[in-house]
């Protein structure tokens, strides 16, 4: 099936493009929500003003959400979790979890769908992209250290301590679980 995207949709286009996509894909979910229309030629007539229009909201929004990108930007989020000797945790991290992170410290709104990572579960330093628009994906550092470790200001589960980003901070990341190891392996 062809459609004309009426707006972005994420990993398929840009509004304007004319897409070939599979028939339920496009008869169940791009059609109903308004994602795309059939290509027919009376809608091929449009795509340039699609396109304009399209454009317009997208620096809109682009404009709307620079501030947010900019506060998220290099921003490092710590949590403390249980974890077995290999590193591996009891649970994981989720992307819930750093949606209320960024919510409680930062007072920003981030739909937990927007956090690109797969569910962390072991110990470290991982990234994690926060795709606000097309073109606003900043990085946001997320670190889990084991629960009660000098890391941790507070004994509770997940208790997140948000930090800048900075050359300082990633040495003492990386210097911690060094530490760790040599004291694991002396006891």
């Amino acid at each position: 099936m062809k459609v004309l995207l009426v707006k972005d949709v994420y990993k398929l286009g840009r509004a304007g493009d004319i897409k070939r996509v599979a028939d339920g894909y496009g008869r169940n979910f791009l059609l109903p929500k308004g994602l795309a229309v059939l290509a027919t030629a009376a809608a091929l007539k449009k795509v340039e003003s699609i396109k304009a229009e399209a454009a317009v909201q997208r620096q809109a929004l682009n404009n709307e959400m620079g501030g947010v990108a900019e506060l998220l930007a290099g921003k490092v989020f710590t949590f403390a979790s249980k974890a077995g000797e290999t590193g591996k945790l009891y649970g994981s991290v989720t992307t819930q979890m750093v949606a209320d992170a960024i919510k409680a410290k930062l007072g920003v709104e981030v739909d937990r769908h927007q956090i690109e990572v797969a569910p962390i579960r072991t110990l470290g330093e991982h990234k994690a992209h926060i795709r606000l628009t097309v073109d606003l994906v900043p990085e946001v550092t997320v670190i889990v250290h084991r629960e009660g470790e000098k890391r941790a200001a507070v004994s509770e589960p997940a208790a997140v301590v948000v930090e800048e980003a900075s050359p300082a901070a990633e040495e003492v990341s990386t210097e911690a679980p060094v530490a760790e190891s040599s004291e694991e392996a002396s006891a």
